[in-house]
């Protein structure tokens, strides 16, 4: 069992447990499990009391107070509901007498929903007792009374459905599938590249360029494209090439107004709910190779060291020479595979487009220590990604890291977006475009790492004041410092937490991560909305706005509306990052069940009162090892340099510390993994 061995950071501001009555915080709700919730704040994270949970639910943002119950820490009371997470939820259809109920299939909303006598949504949708719906929540339950909700779809009876999933989806409010409109729309869509050109004056045929697509192998939908050439200063000539979507989808049109809703296409271990029809994504916008297809190209002038003398832009004609993947490019690289692996046009010289694949490669380097000379902090990830079969049963993990071919491709669309912002900086009052901001993270947010990271050993003298003012070449010098070593990847996450999160923002106010004074998304209007504004402002800062529908009516309304349109394209961003890393958890731990009683090694990631989390070597699974399982004895929880210490032993556990475990549970409903010591 854990306790406190010291005062946390809101006793230390707040003296005493007579205030803690008093003090109002805001945060989000967090229920682990039936019984058990946090609230994350700004002054640390809080235990919800029993019965404090009122009529909150998981990830809404809520008011509560603190109050304590005997010597150990302050718990939460919810007071208010300030913000809803979710709008709709997975259960079970039945009756109620007069009533149709729904349970909630995630037990963690231990709450009761009723459709009304008078809702005929159930009889319609032809459901039937026992099936499984999506419910769309009318009205919330509070202490005294039951929520209220309709039947949004008929999900079908239990057997067959991936239920975790078709939760997750409905939790998040994820649409799943396209208006009557917008699907004839897409139907009578075709690419017409040589008519285009031919009535589009402005357009440039860039069909010549030689340009490839560089994609996981299991990409379906092609929207950027590259090319890179010598110059005869012994510099670059790096070209950019992405999909025009917006010369299919004018404004305003059915598909740009469901686009906009979406705003971002959702990538779930199992599928991807697409932003654009299939028709779309997958077909005439996507840069197929062997076929012609309409893009906008920018592209930008490099001296010999990576820095950019200039940039051009144009609404474009290309042809993509080859389809190329990320390990068959980095096997080329490496020289261990040869030029023949390269899948190319016929016609096209294979070596010709291994010369341009290392000067891609080669340029790149030079873009990220340009990069990190103006101050850029880049943070390792490294992405785990759950294999399926047929029936979506999860084969095994495939974990992706940072490769010369991924860094090349990641280079180059950072140059295009940064060559785009600046020509957009500035011009927003008659060009409405959504710019991607990152702001400096705050002092506090950063001064809260120091302990941990000094207990990593990764400060030295002198840099935590640094820190703390967010100095990036000193998060640079601690990244670096622990690159390799069982600190990097808490080091990594720690700082990452600590940034603010990237918006997007009608106004350009640079990115702090980035080290650039001017930044937005150009180069995926395939999957993100925000794209596809940013192409129809740089189409009408070209003269060719009507290509896109964007005329002065247009403009006008989008300048209205972008302040908002900003704001939900970062809402539902963040919603659909959520539904994916969640969908991953669901098959990790399917994966795990079949391995419970396995031995792992791992790393200790994570420190909480209630126990640490393990990642593991082998899949970079994540699970908790709870303070029960450390021995019977107490264990007093250090918030600052997040680490449990044993009363009895003085045995103790921190980040980075390396650990064997054994599976000894799963639960795939909830995504989670529980671990116990080897």
């Amino acid at each position: 069992m854990a306790k406190r061995g010291r005062r946390s950071k809101f006793e230390a501001r707040h003296h005493g447990p007579t205030r803690t009555r008093h003090v109002a915080l805001e945060g989000v709700l967090r229920v682990a499990r039936p019984g058990s919730a946090s609230v994350v704040t700004e002054e640390g994270t809080f235990l919800v009391a029993k019965g404090g949970l009122r009529e909150g639910m998981s990830g809404d943002v809520v008011r509560v107070t603190l109050a304590r119950r005997g010597p150990g820490e302050p718990q939460a009371q919810v007071q208010t509901v300030v913000s809803r997470a979710h709008r709709s939820f997975v259960g079970t259809f039945g009756a109620a007498g007069p009533l149709g109920a729904v349970v909630p299939l995630d037990e963690r909303i231990r709450r009761d929903f009723f459709v009304l006598p008078d809702d005929a949504s159930a009889e319609r949708l032809g459901v039937r007792e026992g099936d499984v719906v999506v419910a769309r929540i009318l009205t919330y339950p509070s202490l005294r009374e039951a929520g209220v909700v309709t039947v949004a779809r008929r999900l079908g009876s239990p057997d067959g459905l991936d239920i975790p999933i078709e939760r997750i989806i409905a939790s998040y409010d994820l649409p799943a599938h396209f208006g009557p409109e917008a699907l004839a729309q897409a139907e009578g869509i075709h690419a017409d590249v040589v008519a285009t050109l031919a009535a589009e004056r402005k357009r440039k045929d860039l069909r010549d360029i030689v340009c490839v697509t560089v994609d996981p192998t299991t990409a379906r939908d092609f929207d950027d494209a590259v090319s890179c050439e010598r110059t005869a200063a012994g510099g670059w000539l790096l070209g950019v090439h992405i999909a025009d979507v917006t010369h299919y989808v004018r404004w305003d049109s059915p598909i740009d107004i469901e686009a906009r809703e979406r705003t971002c296409s959702a990538y779930l271990v199992d599928r991807v709910l697409p932003m654009l029809p299939e028709r779309l994504c997958n077909d005439v916008c996507s840069l197929v190779p062997g076929q012609d297809r309409l893009a906008m190209s920018v592209l930008v002038e490099l001296d010999a060291h990576g820095e950019v003398l200039s940039s051009r832009a144009y609404a474009s004609a290309i042809r993509s020479r080859a389809r190329l993947d990320y390990g068959t490019v980095d096997a080329v690289l490496a020289g261990e595979a040869g030029t023949d692996a390269l899948a190319c046009e016929e016609g096209v010289d294979p070596e010709a487009i291994a010369r341009m694949l290392r000067d891609l490669a080669r340029l790149g380097e030079l873009r990220r220590e340009v990069r990190r000379c103006r101050g850029a902090v880049d943070f390792e990830s490294v992405e785990a990604k759950v294999l399926l079969d047929g029936a979506g049963r999860p084969t095994g993990v495939s974990v992706r890291k940072r490769t010369p071919a991924t860094s090349l491709v990641e280079e180059a669309m950072l140059v295009a977006n940064e060559a785009v912002a600046a020509k957009l900086a500035g011009r927003e009052d008659d060009l409405p475009a959504a710019f991607r901001v990152h702001e400096q993270p705050s002092p506090d947010s950063l001064g809260a790492t120091i302990p941990a990271l000094r207990e990593l050993d990764l400060l030295r003298a002198g840099e935590a004041e640094r820190l703390r003012a967010g100095d990036p070449f000193c998060i640079q010098d601690v990244l670096a410092r622990a690159d390799g070593t069982s600190g990097e990847y808490p080091a990594n996450t720690m700082l990452l937490r600590a940034m603010k999160r990237a918006i997007y923002l009608p106004r350009n106010d640079g990115h702090y991560a980035l080290g650039a004074k001017a930044y937005c998304h150009f180069t995926s209007p395939i999957r993100r909305y925000p794209d596809m504004c940013v192409h129809r402002a740089l189409k009408a800062l070209l003269g060719m706005g009507r290509d896109a529908g964007f005329d002065v009516r247009a403009r006008s309304e989008a300048q209205r509306i972008m302040p908002q349109l900003c704001r939900s394209c970062s809402e539902r961003e963040r919603a659909a990052d959520a539904a994916g890393k969640e969908s991953q958890c669901v098959k990790m731990a399917e994966l795990y069940e079949g391995r419970v009683g396995e031995s792992f090694s791992g790393i200790v990631v994570g420190c909480e009162r209630f126990g640490l989390f393990v990642r593991l070597d082998e899949t970079c699974a994540e699970g908790l090892l709870p303070v029960r399982a450390l021995g019977e004895e107490w264990f007093s929880y250090d918030e600052d340099t997040m680490s449990l210490t044993g009363e009895a032993t003085g045995k103790r556990w921190r980040l980075g510390q390396r650990v064997a475990v054994v599976a000894a549970g799963c639960d795939p409903a909830r995504g989670r993994i529980d671990f116990r010591l080897a």
